[in-house]
C-alpha cells in the first residue's frame, strides 16, 4: 500500500486533475465532473504517474476531506468541491445552518471586511460547519483569521446554500454585511 506521504503526493495530484487541470495528464471531465475510472489509471500511468484501482479506493477513502467521490458503482470519480474548471456538479439548493464559518490567511483581513468574500476562480465560496474546521482550512495559508458567516440570515435574504458530498458549504458569495470576525492571529 501506499506510504502517508506518497498518499498525500497523489492526492494532490488527483486533486489537481480533478479540479482544476484535466488536460495535465490527458483526460476530459463530464459535464457534473466525472472521468471514467479506467481513463483515469491509464493516463495516469501513461504520464508517469502509475495507480491501482486498489489505491486510488484507499485515497478516496482515507481522505480527511473527502475531496473524492466514486459514482455508485465505482466505474466513474470526481472531485466533491472546489473545482476552476467548468463543471455543474448538481447539487440542490439546501437551507444552511444559522451560522457557518470561513477561514483564511490574515492577509485577506481587509479585502474581506470591504468586499465580503468572492468566489474568485472558484464556482464557490467555500464554507465550514464549525471553528475547528475553518482554522484548519484557514491556517494552511499562514496566519489566520476566522469569520463568521450569518448563512441563516442570507438564505432568508435569497442567497443559495449547497452542501458538497464532503460536507463544505457552497454558496456565491458573502456579502461583508453578512460576515464577523472571530479570530485574528495577528
Amino acid at each position: 500500500m501506499l506510504s502517508e506521504k506518497e498518499t498525500t503526493r497523489r492526492s494532490k495530484l488527483l486533486s489537481l486533475v480533478l479540479r482544476h487541470e484535466p488536460a495535465h495528464i490527458g483526460i476530459s471531465l463530464d459535464e457534473q465532473g466525472w472521468v471514467d475510472v479506467p481513463t483515469l489509471l491509464a493516463q495516469l500511468a501513461k504520464h508517469q504517474q502509475p495507480l491501482t484501482f486498489e489505491e486510488l479506493d484507499y485515497i478516496v477513502d482515507t481522505n480527511a476531506k473527502q475531496r473524492f467521490r466514486f459514482n455508485d458503482d465505482r466505474s466513474r470519480i470526481r472531485a466533491s468541491q472546489g473545482h476552476s474548471v467548468d463543471v455543474e456538479l448538481g447539487y440542490t439548493p439546501v437551507a444552511p445552518p444559522e451560522v457557518l464559518y470561513h477561514g483564511t490567511a490574515i492577509q485577506h483581513k481587509e479585502n474581506i471586511l470591504r468586499d465580503g468574500l468572492r468566489k474568485m476562480a472558484r464556482h464557490h465560496v467555500h464554507l465550514s460547519a464549525d471553528v475547528a474546521t475553518a482554522r484548519t482550512v484557514g491556517q494552511r495559508h499562514g496566519r489566520l483569521v476566522v469569520f463568521a458567516v450569518a448563512a441563516g440570515a442570507m438564505h432568508r435574504a435569497g442567497h443559495s446554500f449547497f452542501q458538497a458530498d464532503n460536507g463544505v458549504w457552497l454558496t456565491d458569495e458573502v456579502p461583508a454585511a453578512h460576515l464577523q470576525l472571530l479570530a485574528d492571529a495577528g
